[in-house]
């Protein structure tokens, strides 16, 4: 695409909007997707030079999504409308990962658990400890909020995590964090965790089925998540 020329004056086929018609929404890079919901750039600046300059200055779609309308605005060409309309965006995806969370799934592998935990997760920059509280046939009952610590360090006690799953009578829980850093890898910290867990829940009878860590995938590391199961970490 010829960026230097204004969308209208290029060939149909070259504008974002007729090409994810034509081709779909996969099709576009982010800052094109960005572009059909701005409509319009600014004088010597087309909508996808626009949002370019968005991703550029935030510096990823999670960032971006998680900016408000008065950080949003700062960027030329962009103004409360145009703001406002990216915030609705991002704020409309959340809900369908939130009504997508309340079909209760079942959560019996972790391949299944981060393809249903992954979008909520990649947006945190901070570790954040979150358990899945699952019925005896390890479909979801709720997802439970535990903890949220700083870059590295998370902090979580049993009598927080088996408090939530004995209210909600669950059978099993799955235990996920991310880790920030994007390495999945377990520390030494999370290993011991999950051994701590393992035995508070033999005691209540309440079965910890895995823990599992979300990162990000990287060209050298196919898989995003590791889990401590599937590791051998899982003895008490």
């Amino acid at each position: 695409m010829n960026e230097s020329l204004r969308l209208k004056d290029q060939p149909a086929s070259e504008r974002p909007r007729e090409r994810l018609v034509a081709r779909g929404p996969d099709a576009l890079t982010h800052a094109e997707l960005i572009a059909i919901l701005l409509r319009t750039g600014l004088k010597g600046t087309n909508v996808v030079q626009v949002g370019q300059n968005l991703l550029q200055k935030f510096g990823s779609l999670n960032a971006l999504a998680l900016a408000s309308v008065d950080e949003i605005r700062k960027i030329p060409g962009i103004g409360r409308d145009k703001a406002a309309t990216l915030v609705a965006a991002f704020a409309l995806a959340r809900r369908m990962e939130q009504e997508r969370r309340e079909e209760s799934p079942v959560l019996d592998n972790p391949v299944t658990v981060v393809n249903f935990m992954r979008e909520s997760n990649r947006l945190k920059n901070v570790e954040a400890f979150q358990v899945l509280l699952l019925n005896t046939r390890k479909k979801l009952i709720r997802v439970e909020e535990i903890s949220e610590g700083t870059l590295d360090t998370l902090l979580v006690h049993p009598r927080e995590v088996f408090r939530a799953a004995i209210a909600a009578n669950a059978a099993g829980i799955v235990l996920i964090h991310n880790h920030p850093s994007g390495d999945p890898t377990p520390s030494d910290a999370d290993i011991k965790v999950t051994r701590d867990l393992i035995r508070a829940g033999q005691l209540l009878k309440i079965d910890v089925v895995d823990h599992v860590i979300v990162g990000c995938a990287t060209a050298a590391r196919t898989k995003d998540y590791s889990s401590l199961r599937e590791l051998g970490h899982f003895y008490a």
